[in-house]
């Protein structure tokens, strides 16, 4: 097996492949590569890819989720540790991920072609990542986020309310702007301060940088023939924001750690809901109000 060490967001993991293996690319995990983990220093978790492992039982079932991207069916085994079956969007299975209870450990049997083993691989990570940092001031957010004035703006909303297509405007008609993550970047809690990563998963849109800024705002994008934007309270902004987090609410440490999260983002960084247009003028409507702080 030939580990591969990466830092994403201050957490430093290791993918094991075997010797052999090369048609399994992780490209868009180059920028976050490290050479070797440093003596002393902890590392989130460790996924060994091992396409001959086979599970001694199977668990009991929890149900089925989706996450735009992919698929996953999630089993639960007596001693707490899961079993998750990884799909791409109505596909047959590709992967087969079986990770103890706190996701610190993992194996991975994949299966299929070359592209649906890189997808299984690439999709476990971001699991195992997810729910081994759940309780460690960290959150796998779906949102696009613009990095603008060394600030980082996060955009919210359900697939298909224009996120992206939020960015993309201010891209275009907001000086300084640029794209740090377009679909899961991640936030850390550091010291009272939230800050959020660029992260190796972008969705569709390859845009894998390792930087980071402290958050300006969070903005909920609703679709309206309107340009309007509206601060919300703190316990709508807290329902605004836990839905957007990976989470397993059937599980009570990862439950529990990303509500605490949460309850302190809600104290520390405002969120926005924008009605709006496509248009330019959202944009501009958007970044006043936000960039006041």
């Amino acid at each position: 097996m030939r580990p591969h060490n990466y830092t994403v967001a201050g957490h430093t993991f290791t993918v094991c492949l075997p010797d052999s293996e090369e048609t399994i690319v992780l490209s868009s995990y180059e920028p976050f590569a490290i050479d070797a983990v440093a003596s002393g220093a902890t590392t989130l978790f460790t996924l060994v890819v091992d396409d001959a492992f086979y599970p001694a039982m199977k668990g009991e079932t929890i149900g089925e989720f989706d996450c735009g991207a992919a698929d996953f069916g999630v089993y639960r085994l007596p001693d707490g540790s899961y079993q998750m079956l990884i799909s791409p969007p109505g596909g047959q299975y590709c992967g087969l991920l079986q990770a103890n209870a706190d996701f610190s450990q993992g194996t991975l049997a994949t299966r299929g072609k070359d592209s649906l083993r890189t997808f299984a691989v690439n999709n476990a990570l971001m699991l195992m990542f997810a729910f081994a940092s759940a309780t460690k001031d960290t959150l796998l957010v779906h949102a696009s986020v613009i990095k603008q004035d060394e600030r980082g703006y996060l955009f919210l909303g359900q697939s298909g309310t224009g996120k992206s297509t939020h960015s993309s405007l201010w891209l275009k008609h907001i000086e300084g702007s640029e794209l740090l993550n377009d679909d899961n970047p991640v936030i850390v809690l550091e010291d009272g301060v939230a800050k959020v990563y660029g992260s190796p998963w972008s969705g569709k849109t390859p845009c894998y940088k390792n930087d980071s800024a402290p958050i300006g705002a969070f903005v909920r994008i609703k679709q309206d023939p309107e340009n309007r934007i509206m601060r919300e309270q703190p316990l709508r902004a807290f329902a605004t924001l836990l839905p957007s987090m990976s989470n397993m609410k059937w599980d009570k440490r990862v439950y529990n750690g990303i509500c605490d999260s949460v309850a302190r983002l809600v104290a520390s960084v405002p969120l926005y809901t924008l009605a709006c247009r496509p248009d330019q003028e959202a944009a501009e409507v958007c970044y006043a109000e936000v960039s006041k702080r």
